[in-house]
């Protein structure tokens, strides 16, 4: 189930340990063992452990050090630390690194085992917790409340795909299908100093109190009451309004205006009736299209403004108030970011996908030539501006400003168009494609070339490297392995081992002479290591016939 890695120098100790202990029925299918610091670096890159059991007193880089590096590095591993030190000091450091077990030597191995049983029994709780379907759907059952309101306030302030809308709206189990839409705002008026205005005791009036969210609770309560009774829609409290959605299920635009404004005079004589403070209610235009309700809720707003003129505690259409176009084709954040995300990012179908959209919205929305013409301007203008960004040839791409105008002028249908503008599109996500690869690749030879000039370096690292390619350890770890299918650690350490079978072949350097040489700063180091890369040591490696005949 779990997988372990046990460090200690003492290599009949650990023998011992991996004999007598029961790893399996501890509940570990994979145990490695590693003799110091820095072979335990390189292992935690290949099995990246659930627990680390390490001695303190280690050459090379002590129990300590590797603790601090894992849970850095490898923050979620389990850490054990085994030690003969009895002191303070390092009991203090091992809280600090919050370690899960400091055991003391000498100890047996039932105590060891009693101690992996027990972080292992600490693991199957936290992994029983996080996965029990129970506490996760009691724990959804509490907060969807919260995670409902959320979704609901998202829906007026940013435009949403409609697929994605009536997929939440089935997760959530909230029903918001429909033929046509229309957003209220009910406004409560309310100031600090309305206490004093009023004279009056919080106490004994609603009004005279100086929580607005209070209020706000009071007029949601209502309006949810009178809303639901009406069978109309969803009411829900956004930032400090009361926001009311109504759902035609048959889309009779006069018929689903006059039921929200029959509605809404009910709430406004029942807060004037019990709650007795002044509100202002505003209602948007009509929509058809449920990923609208942003505008809709923005002309809600519009309407509220009116109550400058017109006082409080009055119910204010927008449509009574402008003539307003009741939907614009406009190329908004949430499409361009879209379509950015599948240029950049995209498969070749879902910027397919993207594009369908963009071109389904214009032949949905009666729009005229004008509105059209600045609705696909705006869709060329982000491409143009994503090929400046990432600095794409836009000569080569798209031809250049006047290329692009004398190849527009030449379209005679919408699907000409959309045809033109899925290959322009197409040709600049392949474009960045390939230089993002051609980017990955440099990145890694730059790498291999760094590392082949300063391999000798004993300093040399992941992070010197990264530093001088101006990369994060993060980026650059996962792409190096990717290209090269290992890790750069077993490349450097590849690297210095062949250099230093190529030395123990050509010269007579000594030992200690050739581990400097390939960058190892403790010649015992570099006999332990080498003995390990090579199955054999540096004076066997050199001694051998077979060796000399390559």
């Amino acid at each position: 189930m779990y997988k372990l890695l046990l460090v200690d120098d003492e290599s009949e100790v650990t023998e011992g340990l991996m004999i007598e202990i029961d790893w399996a029925g501890c509940g570990f299918t994979e145990v490695r063992t590693a003799g110091n610091g820095k072979e335990a670096m390189e292992l935690f890159e290949k099995m990246e452990p659930d627990v680390l059991i390490t001695d303190i007193s280690m050459p090379y880089m002590n129990g300590l050090e590797l603790s601090e590096w894992a849970r850095k590095t490898y923050p979620i591993t389990r850490i054990v630390i085994l030690s003969g030190h009895d002191e303070f000091e390092y009991a203090k450091q091992a809280i600090h690194l919050q370690v899960d077990a400091y055991v003391l030597k000498p100890f047996s191995a039932e105590q060891l085992t009693h101690t992996v049983v027990e972080v292992a029994r600490r693991m199957d709780e936290e992994r029983e917790q996080r996965s029990n379907v129970e506490l996760l759907e009691e724990h959804y059952r509490t907060s969807l409340p919260i995670v409902r309101e959320k979704f609901l306030s998202s829906l007026i302030t940013r435009k949403q795909p409609h697929l994605d809308i009536a997929e939440k709206a089935r997760k959530y189990g909230m029903q918001l299908e429909g033929e046509g839409y229309v957003v209220s705002i009910i406004s409560v008026h309310h100031s600090d100093e309305q206490a004093e205005q009023n004279g009056a005791k919080p106490s004994v009036s609603l009004a005279s109190s100086t929580d607005l969210d209070l209020k706000l609770f009071s007029v949601s309560n209502i309006a949810s009451e009178i809303w639901a009774r009406h069978e109309l829609g969803k009411v829900f409290i956004h930032q400090d309004q009361v926001v009311l959605f109504t759902v035609s299920p048959d889309g009779d635009q006069a018929q689903m205006m006059e039921d929200t404004q029959t509605a809404l005079k009910e709430i406004l004589q029942s807060i004037e009736r019990f709650l007795r403070f002044p509100v202002m209610i505003g209602v948007g235009t009509f929509t058809r299209e449920l990923g609208n309700l942003k505008y809709a809720y923005e002309a809600a707003m519009v309407a509220l403004d009116y109550r400058r003129i017109l006082g409080s505690n009055m119910i204010i259409c927008i449509d009574d108030m402008e003539k307003r176009v009741q939907e614009k084709l406009l190329f908004d954040e949430s499409k361009e970011r879209s379509l950015i995300s599948a240029v950049k990012l995209g498969t070749e179908k879902e910027l397919e996908e993207v594009i369908d959209g963009l071109f389904d919205e214009i032949a949905r929305v009666q729009a005229s030539v004008p509105d059209y013409q600045h609705y696909l301007l705006e869709m060329v203008t982000a491409i143009i501006k994503l090929t400046k960004v990432l600095e794409t040839d836009e000569e080569d791409i798209l031809g250049g400003g006047w290329g692009i105008l004398n190849q527009y002028q030449k379209l005679n249908s919408p699907q000409e168009t959309k045809i033109w503008f899925g290959e322009m599109c197409a040709k600049v996500r392949r474009s960045i494609a390939s230089r993002r690869q051609h980017t990955y690749k440099q990145i890694v030879e730059d790498a291999i070339s760094y590392t082949k000039s300063h391999f000798h370096e004993s300093d040399l690292s992941i992070a010197k490297v990264c530093g001088q390619l101006h990369v994060s350890a993060g980026y650059f770890s996962g792409l190096f392995k990717k290209e090269l299918k290992l890790t750069f650690g077993a490349y450097l350490l590849q690297l210095r081992m062949e250099e230093a079978k190529e030395l123990l072949r050509t010269t007579e350097l000594k030992a200690f002479e050739i581990a400097e040489k390939v960058g190892f700063a403790d010649p015992n180091y570099f006999s332990l290591s080498f003995k390990k890369y090579a199955g054999v040591s540096a004076k066997e490696y050199r001694s051998s016939p077979a060796e000399k005949e390559e």
